[in-house]
């Protein structure tokens, strides 16, 4: 059974403000985060970046390895 195209098209105007909404959360839960870590000092901020930036380097390695494979 296949959706009508009125629901379709519904959805295809929802679907940009769950977009938003999840990308506002998103924002907001990452200030926050930021705020209380840099409470916390320097070190902590230190650790947390290299932690960060190894984990960026590891997903964009995987995504770039997965891409070649498919």
């Amino acid at each position: 059974m296949t959706p009508s195209p009125r629901a379709d098209a519904l959805l295809d105007l929802l679907f940009p403000l769950g977009q938003l909404i999840v990308g506002v959360v998103v924002a907001l839960v990452s200030v926050i985060a930021a705020y209380r870590l840099a409470q916390r000092g320097p070190s902590r901020m230190r650790t947390v970046l290299l932690i960060t930036g190894a984990a960026v380097v590891g997903i964009t390695v995987f995504g770039i390895l997965s891409n070649r494979s498919a």
